[in-house]
């Protein structure tokens, strides 16, 4: 008779890995049924897609540190010091996710107040920009007005509050020291998918239409000039996010020595 106990138990100490790199397949498949769906717009489907993908990836996340194991202590003792989020988050790449999130609102707000609110072509308000093109009335898209930064901002109202939520039982949490950092690095590469990717999204839907053609003028130069570094950095924190969820505790090591995160 074969003993199952060693395999049952390895398959509990790796739970939340399997739940994690779960959530990450079932987003790229969910995107990839998304972005081949039939639409009038090319764009939307694929804003569907990078916002199902991000919040599978928060979910696969979640329900993984649902399913950690607690390192169970012979003698339960108590500490004087009060945890903070702070303390658990990684240093560097909070503050950096943080404000490429408050720089996805503010892009989404913008893109919402300058989009054209009349019904273009296809009869849709709110997903072009109109400008003056030598004395004509020109259409440039897609733009994140409304009508694509719905979906986005929805996902953020959702992800978000889970996400500190879930950080601030960690926190507070049962676990050692390292077991807690693992897993508020993980939801927070989790979140940092969700926002890194619409932040390239957006970026990438504003290069479009600036560049569609030389009707931009200044102000569309000035604002891919801003807009360019933003996606640079958005696409390095995805890469950094994508790693740490699929194996927070390699990329804790490196960071083992360094102080906390400067707000909670």
């Amino acid at each position: 008779m074969l003993d199952t106990v060693p395999l049952r138990s390895r398959f509990l100490d790796h739970a939340d890995h399997y739940a994690r790199w779960s959530g990450l397949a079932i987003g790229i498949v969910a995107a990839q049924q998304l972005v081949t769906m039939e639409s009038g717009d090319i764009t939307m489907p694929l804003v569907f897609a990078i916002t199902a993908f991000g919040l599978c990836a928060v979910g696969g996340v979640l329900f993984g540190d649902a399913l950690t194991l607690r390192t169970q202590e012979t003698v339960r003792s108590a500490s004087l010091t009060p945890r903070l989020v702070r303390d658990q988050v990684p240093p560097r790449m909070a503050p950096l996710l943080l404000v490429q999130a408050a720089s996805l609102v503010t892009l989404l707000v913008i893109g919402a107040v300058t989009a054209s609110s009349e019904p273009d072509r296809i009869g849709r308000a709110g997903r072009v920009i109109t400008v003056t093109c030598e004395g004509l009335r020109t259409s440039l898209g897609p733009w994140p007005g409304l009508y694509y930064s719905g979906p986005m901002f929805a996902a953020l109202a959702v992800g978000t509050p889970i996400c500190a939520w879930a950080l601030r039982r960690i926190a507070h949490g049962p676990g050692d020291d390292q077991q807690r950092r693992d897993r508020a690095w993980a939801i927070t590469g989790a979140w940092g998918l969700l926002v890194s990717s619409q932040v390239l999204l957006v970026v990438v839907m504003i290069f479009v239409a600036l560049t569609e053609n030389a009707c931009a003028g200044p102000l569309g130069a000035a604002t891919l000039v801003v807009t360019f570094p933003l996606g640079l950095l958005s696409l390095f924190s995805f890469g950094w996010s994508l790693v740490t969820v699929v194996a927070p505790r390699a990329v804790d090591d490196e960071a083992a020595g360094e102080g906390g995160f400067a707000g909670e």
